[in-house]
């Protein structure tokens, strides 16, 4: 018996040619395939299932042709194997075997091979089924390479979108921002405050099904609208440093109401649903309820107020504690805190109020790192000893 190794009966000039590899145990069919395909196709043939295995490499073929019963590893093994392996689960099968056995094809199909050629080879009918199989293989193979052209051409699209978006929220944020030039980088701790609220709530069995990495994500984005309303609040309120009336309070209160019909716009106007808008909208309208139903504007209570809300509440509450305004000096970081536990179960949700605990040297990183520039100390300072006439009413954050 002639010495098992792979035989190429074509030679490099026909490398474009679809490649089939043969396998069969017996040098006599091997040549009688040869012969018959060699003048379509680039052949190559071994003579053991194990080698059929290691033929595998580059160039890969476009199609076996796999004899069924060989010693040591039989066709069926050998396919299990080529379906096991993701590298060559796609490469179609034909069965050649002298077995006619009904069992034995339907055996063969269930293992996922594409076709049976029976012995003695019929030349016309081997071709016509080689040729449809190739023809099959090749259609799949352009479908695939125009998805994976189409995915990558969504991707592209979709970081495009979302570059676009995040500008969109940063500039319509800043529109709030400059009407109230002592907010300085409250966009950015407030943004940065909410993130640690979602972070160390989102495996939290009363938060985890809202947190989810996507959802944690568009919260931090949308958080910076919060305050979107306040451009449609009058320059002589937004900018009074004094107390303000108690229609002047009630004015400022109506900046909630004006945000989430500024974004329900932005809404109507999208032409397919945007989840960070409905998310903003959320923070812009209820990001001053509070936990025990005392807030505004619509004085919901408990779990009624979206999640997304109770997040901004706090860290929007304990910015404007820790930061000087024209009618205050920050609070120590301490005293803070102290406050932000008291609301605990009243104006804020306990759970939020025990994630800030956890992360409340995070919080303090964050104040530090993105201090106004002009704000006195963070820790150290004592705050104005007011009377409530000097202060502004309502709560502390407007």
């Amino acid at each position: 018996m002639p010495k098992e190794s792979a035989l190429v009966f074509t030679d490099d000039t026909r490398s474009a040619l679809p490649t089939i590899l043969v396998v069969d145990d017996t040098v006599e069919n091997l040549a009688v395939l040869a012969d018959l395909l060699s003048p379509l196709y680039c052949v190559r043939a071994v003579r053991s299932g194990r080698r059929a295995l290691q033929a595998l490499a580059e160039p890969r073929p476009d199609l076996i042709l796999l004899d069924v019963m060989m010693p040591e590893m039989d066709g069926y093994e050998v396919m299990r194997r080529l379906r096991a392996d993701p590298g060559t689960a796609d490469i179609p099968v034909i069965f050649v075997t002298a077995l006619d056995a009904a069992m034995d094809e339907e055996r063969g199909l269930a293992l996922g091979a594409v076709d049976y050629i029976t012995k003695p080879i019929k030349p016309a009918i081997a071709l016509a089924r080689i040729k449809t199989q190739l023809e099959l293989k090749s259609a799949r193979d352009r479908l695939r390479n125009e998805n994976l052209l189409l995915e990558a051409e969504v991707s592209r699209r979709m970081q495009e979108n979302l570059l676009i978006q995040d500008a969109s929220i940063r500039a319509l944020a800043h529109l709030a921002e400059i009407r109230d030039p002592e907010t300085g980088n409250h966009l950015r701790r407030t943004q940065g405050y909410v993130g640690l609220l979602a972070d160390a709530l989102r495996t939290h069995p009363r938060f985890a099904p809202f947190l989810t990495a996507q959802t944690i994500d568009l919260l931090v984005k949308s958080a910076p609208l919060h305050d979107i309303g306040k451009v449609g609040v009058p320059d002589y309120i937004l900018l009074k440093p004094g107390k303000l009336t108690p229609d002047e309070w009630e004015i400022m209160k109506t900046h909630s109401r004006l945000g989430r019909e500024a974004i329900e716009l932005a809404e109507r106007d999208a032409e397919c649903p945007l989840p960070f808008l409905a998310i903003a909208k959320d923070i812009a309208h209820y990001h001053h309820e509070k936990w025990d139903g005392s807030g505004y504007p619509e004085g919901l209570e408990g779990d009624a107020i979206p999640i997304a809300a109770r997040l901004m509440a706090l860290a929007d509450v304990f910015d404007a504690l820790m930061c000087q305004r024209v009618y205050k000096l920050p609070c120590p970081f301490a005293e803070t805190v102290t406050i932000i536990e008291k609301g605990r179960g009243t104006h804020f949700d306990p759970d939020v109020v025990d994630a800030f605990l956890m992360r409340r040297e995070a919080f303090r990183s964050i104040a530090e790192r993105f201090a106004d520039r002009d704000s006195n100390r963070l820790d150290g300072v004592e705050p104005l000893r007011e009377s409530p006439a000097l202060m502004p009413p309502g709560p502390v954050s407007a």
